[in-house]
C-alpha cells in the first residue's frame, strides 16, 4: 500500500482533516481486529504497518493461529480464541467448505456449526470488548466478522472503519448483486439483494451482541443505521472493484493491500530444478481452504494434469491438498510454504481458490486463473 493510499484512509478518520493531510500527524492508538483466515488478516498487517511508520500506536486482535504471523510484522498483538479457526478446519468445517456435493449432505454439519459457533461468537464479542475496555484505542478498524466494533461505534461516532476485502457487500451496485446471490439480476433486483442481505446481518449483530449492549447501554435500534451508514473500505484493487457515483462518501475502495516481500526465503535446489526444466507450468494453491478428503482431490487433480501432459507445483501449505507418496516427479512437485511473489512470475497459469490475495497476485503476476471456490466470497 502506497503512502498515498494510507493518507486517504487517515483523511476518511478523521471528520476533520482536511486535503492538507493536517490529521496524520497526530499520533493516536489504533486497535486493529480481524477474524478470519489468512486472506483476512493480511490487509491489517500492512494497515498496521504502515500506521506505525508514521508513528501511530498499533495493536491487533487476530485469532491466536496468527501470533508468530503478527510478530514478525512487529505490531503489537493479543489473542483471540482459537476456535474459530479449528471449527473451521473440523471435518463439519470441511464439509461445509468444501464447495461441492449435494446441500442435504451439509444440514447436519451446518447445524452443529451453528451451534457450536454461537458459543465460540460469545466469547470473542468478550475478548474485544474486554481489550477495549483495557486499552481505551482512539479508533478501531475491523473486518466483518468483528461485529464488537459495530457496538462500539454507536458510542464512539466515526471512530472506526469497516475493512472489507470481499466486494459487493452493504453498499448496492446496479450491475450486480450482493455477493451471498453471486449474479447479475438487473438493475431492479440487484439493490433488493443487498436490502435481503443487510436486514439478515443487522439482525444477526442485534442478536448475537445482546448481552454487550445490555451491559454498555446501547439499544437494538441504533445497530441499523451504524451498518449501513459506518465508514467503509474495500481493499480491492479499483482495477477490478470500481467506486460507485451513488455510494455515500465515507465508503471507498482503496486498493489491494500487499505485505513487503519475504527477501529472507530461499528455494531449495529441486524446486529451481524443476521450475528450469519445463517451459510453462501450472501452479496449484488453494491457500488457508481446507475440504474433508485432500488425498482423493489431490489424485482426482493429478489425474487430469497427467492426461493432459501439464506440469504442475502443488502447494499443500493449507492440508487442502496432499502429497501422495508415489507421483510422477517429472511432472509434479509439490511444496509446502513458497512465497507468490517469488513463484507466480514463473508461473504459467495457476488454479486457486478464488482467496482475495492470491487473486490480486495472479492478475499482478500475469497469470492465467482457474478458480475453484471454497466459500461464498469466492463465488464471484
Amino acid at each position: 500500500m502506497s503512502d498515498l493510499l494510507i493518507n486517504r484512509l487517515l483523511i476518511l478518520l478523521d471528520d476533520k482533516a482536511s486535503m492538507s493531510h493536517s490529521y496524520i500527524h497526530r499520533e493516536l492508538k489504533f486497535l486493529l481486529i480481524a477474524i478470519g483466515t489468512r486472506g483476512d488478516i493480511e490487509p491489517f498487517l500492512v494497515i498496521g504497518e504502515k500506521l506505525m511508520d508514521q508513528g501511530h500506536e498499533v495493536i491487533c486482535q487476530f485469532p491466536e493461529q496468527f501470533r508468530e504471523l503478527a510478530m514478525n510484522s512487529k505490531v503489537q498483538f493479543e489473542g483471540l480464541t482459537p476456535d474459530f479457526l479449528e471449527l473451521t478446519h473440523s471435518l463439519d468445517g470441511k464439509i461445509i467448505t468444501a464447495g461441492s456435493g449435494p446441500f442435504f449432505k451439509k444440514i447436519g454439519p451446518l447445524f452443529r456449526v451453528y451451534r457450536k459457533s454461537r458459543s465460540i461468537n460469545h466469547t470473542l464479542l468478550m475478548q474485544q470488548h474486554k481489550l477495549v475496555q483495557q486499552i481505551k484505542p482512539d479508533r478501531i478498524l475491523y473486518s466483518t466478522k468483528a461485529t464488537y466494533a459495530v457496538v462500539w461505534e454507536v458510542l464512539n461516532p466515526g471512530k472506526t472503519i469497516h475493512i472489507s476485502s470481499a466486494p459487493y457487500v452493504i453498499h448496492p451496485v446496479k450491475s450486480h448483486g450482493n455477493i451471498g446471490f453471486n449474479g447479475n439480476y438487473g438493475k431492479f433486483l440487484n439493490p433488493l439483494t443487498y436490502k435481503f442481505a443487510n436486514y439478515f446481518l443487522i439482525q444477526k449483530i442485534v442478536k448475537s451482541t445482546k448481552t454487550i449492549r445490555k451491559e454498555i447501554g446501547v439499544k437494538s435500534s441504533s445497530i441499523s443505521k451504524i451498518v449501513l451508514q459506518k465508514k467503509m473500505v474495500f481493499t480491492i484493487s479499483p482495477n477490478l472493484y470500481k467506486e460507485q457515483e451513488y455510494w455515500p462518501e465515507n465508503v471507498k475502495v482503496l486498493g489491494y493491500h500487499e505485505r513487503s516481500e519475504t527477501r529472507d526465503w530461499k528455494p531449495a535446489k529441486e524446486l529451481t530444478d524443476f521450475i528450469n526444466s519445463h517451459e510453462k507450468i501450472l501452479f496449484v494453491t488453494f491457500g488457508s481452504m481446507t475440504n474433508p478428503n485432500p488425498e482423493h482431490l489431490t489424485k482426482m487433480i493429478l489425474r487430469i494434469l497427467r492426461k493432459n501432459e501439464i506440469p504442475a507445483i502443488i502447494n499443500t501449505a493449507g492440508g487442502g491438498l496432499v502429497q501422495p507418496g508415489s507421483y510422477d516427479s517429472d511432472l509434479f512437485h509439490f511444496v509446502k510454504q513458497v512465497p507468490y511473489h517469488w513463484i507466480l512470475p514463473k508461473m504459467h497459469a495457476i488454479m486457486h481458490h478464488g482467496g482475495a490475495g492470491t487473486s490480486h497476485l495472479a492478475v499482478k503476476y500475469g497469470c492465467a486463473s482457474l478458480i475453484i471456490p471454497h466459500t461464498m466470497n469466492q463465488n464471484i
